[in-house]
């Protein structure tokens, strides 16, 4: 009996020390890659690092693993070119397993090819294409918080029923702005009302007034701004200034977060109808973790983008310990077989072509009058579900879907 005992203990440490060894360097990297510093620092930028940080702390302490787990960040300037070489070579010579969050989608498409190259794991919480996880899907991404496609069904839709029937779109001049300004004026044509033009703008404009005067004389009745971060500040309050929206014209932030409408002030943003998969006040868990991050967060509360990111590694951490490896194509492919589970997105799942799905919302900024106090800035006009929220499968041509 006893040597049976010792065999069987024996076994177990030789299983264990093999799926040890499929841990690289024995140590779970995890890279944080966003805009550190520039138009989109709030929303992503230090904030995901804490958040990355919390959700291993979360994680290995609610589940005793014991998995070793390194966070590792860098700015890649909203460039695709830093952000290439940085990806290189932290997976080259660094022993990066996983990026997170990259957010400027030119920079995301280009992480998720040399992802995908390096067979490495890249989890996606900041860029918005839905390109992601249609003719640029890999074995390598997950998509996890919002995209282009969402925007348009959510806040596209819920302005063109609202009467907006026709839009001049003020678009930032890469592959996010594109992709918006293309799957919101899908929408717009599909209820029936007309696009009437677009301009493009160049990345961290400071002056739109030339573009703004484009779109006042476009006469449209809505001015879609297919831009975010310090372009959707920028341009919301120039339009403001020149009293745009005195003369008729309303404007529709297509992409706008929680650190945006703070920048903002509520007497500018009160009224815009915003899309978001996350909000700090939707409930006790929500609450919860916001009560935490904030102080960690020199007193910011969080984006969605910094909960997309919790949320991510969470999960990437628990396909790592399932699969017994860090090989990246594995734990992409176990992440997908696992249902998704964390406190503040609740019950979900990742499809085929790596698009995570949720619940989405479409808030309306509160009127100053309507606060109750500091960052209680949305209320819910509606819930989105889950299997609605999100471009049907089937019309992403993203070659991982069975047919």
């Amino acid at each position: 009996m006893k040597r049976k005992l010792l065999c069987a203990l024996i076994a177990g440490m030789g299983a264990a020390g093999v799926a040890q060894a499929q841990v690289s360097g024995n140590v779970v990297k995890i890279g944080v890659l966003n805009d550190m510093s520039g138009l989109y620092a709030d929303i992503g930028g230090p904030g995901s690092v804490v958040a990355a940080k919390m959700a291993v702390e979360d994680y290995l302490k609610a589940t005793k693993s014991s998995l070793k787990v390194e966070v590792v960040s860098a700015d890649h300037q909203n460039k695709p070119d830093v952000g290439s070489s940085i990806a290189r070579k932290w997976y080259d010579t660094d022993g990066v397993d996983a990026i997170v969050d990259v957010p400027t989608s030119s920079v995301a498409l280009a992480i998720n090819q040399v992802t995908r190259e390096k067979g490495k794991a890249f989890i996606n919480t900041g860029a918005a294409t839905s390109d992601l996880t249609g003719k640029d899907c890999s074995p390598n991404t997950v998509h996890w918080l919002y995209d282009t496609w969402m925007l348009a069904h959510g806040t596209g839709s819920a302005v063109v029923k609202a009467g907006g029937n026709s839009w001049f779109f003020l678009t930032a001049d890469y592959a996010f702005g594109h992709a918006l300004e293309r799957d919101t004026s899908d929408v717009v044509k599909g209820a029936g009302g007309k696009v009437l033009g677009a301009v493009k703008v160049p990345l961290n404009t400071q002056d739109f007034s030339s573009f703004l005067l484009q779109a006042q004389s476009s006469k449209a009745k809505i001015i879609g701004l297919a831009n975010a971060g310090g372009d959707t500040i920028n341009s919301i309050k120039q339009a403001s200034e020149f009293g745009i929206t005195k003369g008729g014209q309303k404007l529709a932030g297509l992409l706008v977060f929680l650190p945006d409408v703070h920048g903002l002030g509520l007497n500018t943003a009160q009224g815009l109808n915003i899309t978001e998969a996350f909000y700090w006040d939707q409930n006790d868990q929500t609450r919860a973790w916001t009560k935490r991050f904030a102080p960690a967060n020199g007193g910011k509360y969080p984006s969605s983008d910094h909960a997309g990111v919790y949320a991510g590694v969470i999960h990437y951490l628990k396909a790592v310990d399932a699969a017994k490896t860090d090989d990246g194509t594995k734990v992409v492919a176990k992440m997908k077989e696992l249902p998704t589970d964390d406190p503040l997105f609740g019950k979900g799942q990742i499809r085929q072509d790596g698009r995570k799905i949720h619940p989405v919302y479409l808030f309306e900024v509160k009127k100053p009058s309507e606060s109750k106090g500091p960052y209680d800035y949305y209320k819910t006009v509606a819930t989105i579900p889950a299997d609605k929220a999100f471009r049907p499968m089937d019309q992403g041509s993203c070659q991982l879907v069975k047919k």
